[in-house]
């Protein structure tokens, strides 16, 4: 992988606004001897301000293109460019919670994250108040249920103060007062500026949080646009059929 640069662009809504991740030209290839290409050619630019959907078919490489956009998998040919000085965080579907109390396990991330562990306790009890769980910072985090440990998941992404936030399916094991619960957090971190990628097959949830969709086929970027020119009239006949066979509403 070779560095990349950054400038400024024309985001979804017509507005310049500053790159502040950009993937130029991306191949990523997966399994052994990486004989599988799972990403061909991507291009693709997230603005200041916006949140973005990733959406499309099982196996479309969505997912891979988040991590690819993280900076968890290596790149083939192309290029990742991002400001070395910007905080990123990601949250998978399924989030992993240490054997220890829920304000230990938002301490222990602040603490790997560079903030002096006299400082973590105080920080991690304010992102508890966020979303809504610091009566149970004593907690062992094991002990909680799904919805409560994506919560509590995302105010341990959520307390670093990160400036991009990627996540990759938040809701989709959780009932849907879980699912509300988080989308309303994931809306509030995005309205105090957190830059928002998500990975969905929930087309409801892409168009009530996401200003920019990216629609992903067979490894590649098949169509980027404003979520409600996405939803009212895809570009693309891959995107206008899948749209027509799973809009949950």
């Amino acid at each position: 992988m070779r560095a990349g640069t950054l400038s400024a662009a024309v985001g979804p809504t017509g507005a310049c606004m500053p790159v502040v991740l950009a993937l130029h030209g991306v191949h990523v290839s997966l399994g052994p001897a990486a004989q599988v290409e799972a990403l061909r050619d991507i291009r693709l630019q997230i603005h200041a301000g916006d949140s973005v959907a990733l959406v499309g078919p099982n196996g479309c490489g969505k997912s891979t293109l988040l991590r690819t956009l993280h900076g968890l998998l290596p790149i083939a040919t192309g290029a990742r460019a991002v400001p070395q000085v910007s905080r990123i965080a990601m949250l998978f579907q399924r989030p992993h919670m240490l054997r220890m109390s829920v304000r230990r396990n938002l301490q222990l991330g602040l603490w790997l994250s560079g903030v002096p562990w006299g400082q973590t306790r105080e920080r991690a009890q304010q992102a508890l108040q966020r979303v809504d769980l610091a009566h149970l910072a004593d907690r062992n985090g094991r002990a909680l249920s799904g919805g409560q440990q994506q919560r509590v998941a995302l105010a341990r992404a959520w307390a670093p103060a990160p400036e991009i936030l990627f996540l990759d399916e938040p809701t989709a094991s959780l009932d849907p007062g879980a699912a509300r619960a988080v989308e309303e957090i994931v809306l509030a971190m995005a309205q105090e500026g957190t830059r928002i990628v998500m990975t969905t097959h929930n087309l409801g949830q892409a168009r009530r949080i996401a200003d920019e969709i990216v629609f992903v086929d067979r490894g590649r970027i098949a169509e980027t646009a404003p979520a409600d020119r996405f939803f009212t009239a895809p570009a693309t006949p891959a995107a206008a059929t899948f749209l027509e066979g799973e809009l949950p509403w």
